[in-house]
């Protein structure tokens, strides 16, 4: 029994795998016959099409600046006006990168490496020298010499494209110009490699045009995966820099940003609670006094002393509380959503929270988070003359967490007019984090700051 089942077992698989293989072959065939007619295939001859003339307008040009101007600065009466010309080759090379990476990024979604911007100088010696010694630009003008071959590729593979439709619609172009009476003698017309003299010698060279246009995405496809993985190699240093760059300022924010909490700390402290703990020993010391004496009034002068002593050790408790709740509010110890809403019962205004959070933050992400709510709370209660504030916090599994905050009120905001939306931006920034404004005149007015789940 049970070898009749293992049999029955086994001749399933076998039947699995013998269908598999013909679903797979389908599959393969589809793909093959549907290419010509996928939007990505559309896409990537756009691409090509709108590279070729990229391509060799970008190299023209750039060669068109720069070699007159290595001939130029050997020479000692043209170096000013071959520096000109280098420095304009290099800015025509960065233009193109640029150009380059728009149409990458808007007709088929990949991203090339953006290159740092130049370092600014002051001085037209020091500005030349600064473009002279712009690494960035010079792998520019690299991807600029390199698409040069790219670019004939690409027309290549347009015109093998426009030869496939044309010989395809040979039926239709034979009808319209070559119909003429019978017995008239025409001279033969090549349509996908066939030289055609008649009619049904058409259809012959439709079904040569259709393998052409079953050819012609896969050929578009590797010459822009070929021409995309170029590009990324030559300037994939630029963007290491430019996140070196970025990661030197994002380190250079925090060291000033704890530098000044140090200080607020150390000023609150010494005119604050430690005023009114030398003040509290103070007046004990004077109460002591007065009891060691023993008389009624300095008794009574006494208990005045240990009261105002009383007092001022629980004001100190409050400013210390107050002190350790800027640094790391303890109701952040229950959760963002919970600190929220302690966050937001005392507005002056009516606030909605909203609070899905499928993956909780990190401490660091959600402390800056709970800064950045209650700036922006103050800033909207402050300046936007609001009916209602929507405070909400979303993190997807995986990332990123998003706080928006949002209000019906005039709008109009401006990092430059001191609000502290700079100061958001850069603690944001510190984690790798992004602040987003939208406030027209007369508004809404939204703010949303995307941090890492985990810095």
């Amino acid at each position: 029994m049970g070898s009749k089942a293992g049999l029955r077992a086994r001749g399933a698989g076998s039947q699995s795998s013998a269908g598999g293989g013909p679903r797979r072959a389908g599959g393969v065939a589809r793909t093959l016959l549907g290419a010509p007619f996928t939007r990505q295939a559309w896409r990537e001859l756009l691409y090509a099409v709108a590279g070729v003339p990229l391509g060799v307008a970008g190299f023209a040009l750039t060669v068109a600046f720069l070699g007159p101007a290595t001939v130029l600065t050997i020479s000692l009466l043209g170096t000013v006006l071959g520096l000109v010309l280098l420095t304009a080759g290099l800015r025509v090379a960065r233009a193109v990168n640029a150009t380059q990476r728009v149409l990458a990024e808007g007709l088929l979604g990949e991203r090339l490496p953006q290159l740092p911007p130049h370092q600014p100088a002051h001085g037209v010696l020091r500005r030349i020298d600064a473009r002279l010694r712009d690494g960035a630009g010079w792998r520019a003008v690299a991807a600029v010499i390199a698409g040069l071959p790219m670019a004939v590729a690409k027309y290549i593979a347009v015109l093998w494209w426009a030869y496939g439709v044309f010989s395809f619609t040979s039926p239709v172009w034979w009808l319209m110009f070559r119909n003429h009476p019978a017995g008239t003698h025409l001279s033969p017309v090549h349509f996908g490699g066939i030289a055609v003299e008649t009619w049904p010698g058409t259809w012959l060279a439709a079904v040569a045009g259709a393998a052409i246009l079953l050819v012609a995405p896969w050929l578009v496809r590797g010459i822009v995966v070929a021409e995309l993985g170029l590009l990324r190699r030559i300037l994939g240093p630029g963007e290491m820099a430019a996140r070196v760059a970025t990661l030197e300022r994002s380190r250079s924010e925090v060291v000033n940003e704890a530098a000044a909490l140090v200080r607020q700390i150390e000023r609150n402290l010494h005119d604050g609670a430690q005023t009114r703990l030398a003040t509290l020993a103070l007046h004990l010391g004077m109460a002591r006094d007065k009891l060691a004496a023993g008389g009624p009034d300095e008794v009574a002068a006494a208990l005045e002393l240990v009261e105002a002593a009383h007092a001022g050790a629980k004001e100190a408790l409050v400013e210390l509380r107050d002190l350790s709740s800027g640094i790391h509010p303890p109701v952040l110890d229950n959760g963002l959503g919970p600190a929220l809403e302690n966050l937001v019962a005392g507005s002056a205004i009516p606030v909605r929270v909203t609070a899905h959070l499928t993956e909780r933050p990190s401490p660091a992400i959600e402390t800056i988070a709970y800064f950045s709510a209650a700036e922006l709370l103050a800033n909207a209660v402050k300046h936007s003359s609001a009916n209602v504030i929507e405070v909400a916090a979303t993190s997807p599994p995986g990332g990123p967490f998003v706080l928006t905050v949002s209000d019906d009120g005039r709008g109009g905001a401006d990092e430059a007019d001191g609000s502290g939306l700079s100061g958001l931006r850069h603690r944001a920034r510190t984690v790798d984090g992004t602040l987003t404004l939208t406030s027209p005149p007369g508004g809404p007015t939204t703010v949303s700051v995307q941090l890492p789940l985990h810095p």
